[in-house]
């Protein structure tokens, strides 16, 4: 369990600017899918059900202008940054498992 910050900025101003916290990567890659469901949620507010696939995910991720996190590193008493790709990398981890690895 690594203590992880989620940097977000969805448009090119930087008001946009938000961060949130949480207790560990994998709740951290499910606030990532979460924010993107609202969004779906926001685009189509008449429909009764939301379904994606992850490339369309990723789509959202690769538009938003800065996605990163920041993950508790235990050894050194600091905070690591990761980059748009390692998120995408832990959520498709994350979703694989998450579907029980059906392959």
């Amino acid at each position: 369990m690594s203590h992880t910050i989620l940097l977000v900025q969805p448009g090119a101003r930087p008001e946009t600017r938000t961060y949130s916290d949480y207790e560990s990567v994998n709740e951290c890659m499910e606030g990532v899918c979460k924010i993107y469901e609202e969004h779906l949620k926001r685009r189509n507010p008449n429909s009764p059900t939301i379904t994606y696939d992850i490339s369309q995910l990723f789509d959202f991720v690769d538009q938003l202008t800065d996605l990163s996190c920041l993950v508790y590193q235990k050894s050194t008493n600091t905070y690591a940054p990761y980059n748009k790709e390692w998120i995408k990398e832990k959520i498709y981890v994350l979703l694989r498992q998450a579907a029980g690895n059906t392959d």
